[in-house]
């Protein structure tokens, strides 16, 4: 007699926790591919992001959330309320934190935020090259003493330890249901926006010490060519014309290396060559325009959802 095949699981898994722990990376190395930004910056997500990874027979839907600390400003507010929804929406939830900084203030508040609610939840403890085994654990007790988690996992997100063994747990915790997406999708975002965000992060990464961190990008227009191509104009945004100054560079080498370094990674993106432009406007006050916030995915602050 043959084995009746085992049900197909599919479900979704929000990665929450501080700023900076490394949720983008670990989002990357679940799936197997870049598909989340990440700078050295704090608060470089700022919307909710779904990866798709296949482990078995269950597909599993990430959710890749900003990280959560005390907002100072509606974007912050915005950005925070757009992660506990993603864990609020999910079938389990993983808290990452960074082993090395161990429970700060934020991680408390989340402890706090997790007691009052029932989920299931997972602890990933990141960065755990940076810490001897005996502080590990400590910190692994500690933490267990805070809530209780299903499970504890030791991983460092940068070079794929203890991923493999996160990722088979998950999918085990994944409910019987059809898998939503194709076998072969692993990220649940327009291109536009895609295209938007690799932009950003060239931003980030270029000018993380010079450019403050109210700046965004959006994709004007997209047209496909003739020849298969396509054309992509982009606007940086930033609220201060000194800031213009800054993202343009002496005689435009700095707009002209992110472009240049941006455009090269769509085209890997997507796999066709791309034709993109850059612009540089002064948006004053932007991060009090709701349709900004639109644009972005993130609720305005205020703003009752319909």
């Amino acid at each position: 007699m043959s084995e009746e095949p085992s049900p197909q699981r599919c479900g979704f898994c929000a990665l929450i926790g501080p700023t900076n722990a490394g949720k983008s990376t670990l989002l990357n190395g679940l799936i197997g591919a870049k598909i989340a930004i990440v700078t050295h910056k704090v608060q470089t997500t700022r919307s909710r992001l779904r990866g798709i990874c296949i482990e078995g027979e269950a597909q599993i839907i990430f959710v890749d959330t900003p990280g959560i600390f005390k907002p100072r400003r509606k974007l912050d507010e915005a950005m925070v309320e757009a992660a506990w929804g993603g864990a609020g929406d999910a079938d389990t939830i993983v808290l990452v934190i960074d082993a090395n900084r161990g429970i700060e203030e934020d991680v408390e508040s989340i402890f706090k935020h997790l007691n009052k609610q029932s989920r299931k939840c997972v602890l990933a403890l990141n960065k755990i090259d940076l810490l001897p085994r005996e502080k590990l654990l400590k910190l692994a007790q500690a933490c267990n003493e805070q809530f209780p988690f299903e499970a504890t996992f030791m991983i460092s997100a940068l070079n794929g330890d203890g991923l493999n063994d996160l990722r088979t747990h998950l999918a085990g915790m994944m409910p019987p249901s059809p898998w939503h997406y194709p076998d072969d999708q692993i990220a649940d975002i327009p291109v536009r926006q895609m295209a938007a965000e690799i932009t950003r992060e060239k931003v980030f990464l270029r000018l993380h010490q010079e450019l403050p961190y109210a700046s965004t990008v959006e994709t004007a227009r997209w047209k496909k060519l003739r020849d298969g191509s396509i054309r992509i104009e982009q606007v940086i945004y930033v609220e201060r014309k000194s800031q213009r100054v800054i993202v343009l560079g002496e005689k435009g080498r700095t707009i002209k290396k992110i472009g240049e370094l941006a455009r090269a990674e769509i085209q890997e993106s997507l796999g066709i060559k791309a034709h993109l432009f850059l612009f540089v406007k002064v948006r004053d006050k932007w991060t009090e325009d709701p349709e900004r916030y639109f644009e972005m995915g993130l609720n305005f602050p205020g703003r009752k959802k319909k």
